[in-house]
């Protein structure tokens, strides 16, 4: 592998072939090309792009870096991957009832960076549970009970997480190409059969616009059909937060009222339709009434208590769960139809209460959050409650509440816009 020639390829807008791709991989790993080589062929990829072809090789080069897990001898392997939003916790909810309804869900997640923790980050603060599990225990797990999120094994697709810090140092993160070899190579590596992904499109979002949601779904959805997967992808608003709350106990807390059949609706609605679009992938025959009976009928948050019990969590304590003590109210500025609740700036506001990270090693704070009494299109009085910021002895909280502040807008009439933006298959 001649690094020089391979990045002045890219640089020319030339094409690269799967094999030229595999040895600038295995020669990243093997310290043989050094980081400025690749930051300078990162640079050239978010100049010049890459064709369809070029990132689904690239998405293999790293995804046959380090271990795959086989999910063969399991009946109807799913996953599901979310962009990124506020307030999103449909992982939670989602596979409890995937596995209510048939099939199984086996998942490495990662911590979250920025707003708030990701979906490790929210069961972890359930008390006991275990997020660390040797490979025999995580497929025995789903075997058993048909649910396992462990954390993200380092051996996962090792190149992915080797690019990722760099292009996070080189500023070139915001590449289609790169961002969907990203998502699906640690996708082929954990082993699912049908995978349906969730795009958030707006403030609260990476993908601002529609169109760019949409060419980043078809990108990743044409990665995983080429690799034999089964594809869908759901493209969702995040102008506001999903649900109410935000913040991971928060979080928590209301994934588990939505597997009791109540909890916010937006957050349901979702949910119930990235359930049907994988199973329906997956050929598991089940509509959307059919999957909502199993969220109504306490089966899907049976399914939850044996998962958290398996991973050693209690499942008692999902009735109280560790907040934190201090609560501070924002009230409507005038009455009238809340019109906005930006969720990049609520969002914000958990990170510095301390609930989200900047690095993977920061703290966290697990208890604190927003939680919101009202959603777009609610009508409010003046003076009348909006959010609650729970918090810890004041942490934070002055910038936090300007975030919120910013946040809400109340006009004299407004409506809440479209959850569901598109559905795509392939």
């Amino acid at each position: 592998m001649r690094a020089t020639k391979f990045i002045m390829t890219k640089r020319e807008g030339g094409e690269h072939s799967p094999e030229e791709l595999a040895s600038f991989i295995s020669g990243y790993l093997a310290g043989e090309i050094p980081d400025y080589q690749v930051a300078a062929w990162l640079m050239a990829v978010c100049w010049r792009g890459m064709t369809g072809p070029e990132t689904a090789a690239l998405t293999e080069a790293m995804a046959s870096s380090g271990d795959r897990i086989d999910l063969s001898g399991l009946p109807h392997p799913v996953d599901k991957h979310s962009t990124g939003g506020v307030g999103d916790k449909t992982s939670l909810v989602l596979a409890p009832l995937l596995a209510a309804c048939g099939a199984t869900v086996a998942k490495m997640s990662g911590r979250g960076l920025g707003h708030t923790g990701g979906t490790i980050d929210k069961l972890e603060s359930i008390a006991g549970f275990r997020s660390s599990l040797s490979d025999r225990e995580f497929l025995e797990q789903a075997r058993s009970v048909g649910v396992v999120i462990a954390g993200q094994s380092k051996e996962l697709a090792p190149a992915d997480g080797l690019f990722y810090a760099l292009r996070d140092a080189t500023a070139t993160v915001g590449s289609v190409p790169l961002i969907a070899s990203s998502v699906m190579s640690k996708k082929l590596a954990g082993g699912a059969r049908s995978i349906v992904l969730d795009v958030k499109v707006g403030s609260g979002a990476f993908m601002k616009t529609l169109a760019e949601a949409r060419e980043l779904a078809r990108t990743m959805m044409a990665i995983g059909a080429q690799a034999g997967r089964r594809m869908r992808a759901v493209l969702s608003a995040m102008e506001e937060p999903l649900g109410l709350a935000i913040g991971n106990a928060l979080e928590v807390r209301e994934a588990v009222t939505c597997l009791q059949g109540e909890g916010p609706t937006d957050l349901r609605a979702l949910c119930l339709t990235l359930a049907s679009q994988v199973l329906a992938a997956s050929g598991i025959a089940r509509g959307e009434a059919e999957i909502a009976r199993a969220l109504d009928s306490g089966l899907a948050f049976e399914r939850l208590e044996r998962w958290i019990a398996a991973q050693g969590g209690d499942p008692t304590s999902l009735a109280n769960l560790d907040l934190a003590p201090d609560q501070t109210l924002v009230r409507a500025p005038r009455a009238g139809v809340l019109s906005a609740l930006d969720a990049l700036e609520l969002g914000q506001a958990v990170r510095v209460l301390g609930g989200g990270r900047d690095a993977k090693t920061d703290p966290i704070d697990l208890g604190v959050g927003v939680l919101l009494q009202a959603k777009v299109g609610d009508p409010v009085a003046a003076g009348e409650p909006v959010a609650t910021l729970y918090h810890r002895g004041g942490h934070g909280l002055e910038e936090a509440l300007r975030s919120v502040r910013r946040a809400l807008s109340v006009a004299d009439a407004s409506a809440p816009k479209p959850l569901i933006l598109e559905l795509l298959e392939t």
